[in-house]
């Protein structure tokens, strides 16, 4: 589990791929190594990826091919930034929300300008995910965990503070820049819940919530 605040920015030193699936060395730039062991978590741009080696200045990683089908990571090349954060431990402050690093998909920055000190951005997400994006909700981009400001359709808003710009890679981004989405795991387990008997349904599972379903079941 994660944070969503980012330790550090790292880099791609090489990214190789794998019968079908990808090797990665990230270099961590000033990030402290000394309490992670091979098997630990790193999350880089939002993936939770699995250190498997520890050359010293940063570490490799695995990624599946399922991970590389709702994620980023298939296009990062060497020399590109990623923010990093270590995985959160019993003892650390939750600053930001409950992340698990399980990407759900890919958005695009829309638009970007200035709102004061702060950029503000609009990102689309795909259409599947509109549903547990909320306004005042959290959102983890890339890793970062945030506020959303205002949510139309699949399209939402994000103001972020100079702060937040300079210690992560959001300061590159430009429309057309895709990211890294994982909408907050309440939302996830709460519309599970809601169908209740119905999640052993294939058909209803795999549809979710719709109106239809809510208005069956008493909702008005």
């Amino acid at each position: 589990m994660f944070t969503g605040i980012v330790q550090t920015v790292g880099r791609i030193v090489s990214s190789m791929p794998r019968e079908g699936d990808l090797r990665l060395r990230i270099a961590t730039a000033g990030l402290d190594l000394g309490d992670v062991a091979l098997g630990d978590s790193i999350a880089t741009n939002g993936v939770c990826l699995t250190v498997v080696e520890l050359p010293g200045d940063g570490f490799w990683a695995d990624v599946s091919r399922e991970t590389l089908q709702y994620s980023t990571l298939n296009s990062l090349k060497p020399g590109q930034i990623v923010n990093l954060e270590k995985a959160l431990m019993a003892s650390s402050r939750l600053g930001g929300h409950i992340v698990s690093g399980h990407v759900d998909g890919v958005g695009q920055v829309i638009s970007r300008c200035e709102d004061a000190r702060s950029q503000r951005f609009s990102i689309e997400a795909p259409s599947v995910l509109a549903k547990y994006i909320a306004h005042k909700g959290s959102i983890c981009v890339d890793g970062v965990s945030l506020t959303v400001n205002a949510v139309k359709g699949a399209v939402f808003e994000l103001n972020i503070v100079p702060h937040t710009v300079k210690e992560t890679i959001i300061d590159s981004y430009q429309p057309g820049s895709s990211v890294n989405l994982e909408v907050d795991v309440i939302a996830r387990y709460l519309e599970r819940l809601l169908l209740g008997d119905k999640a052993a349904d294939s058909e209803s599972s795999d549809a979710g919530l719709s109106m239809a379903f809510l208005a069956e079941h008493g909702f008005r």
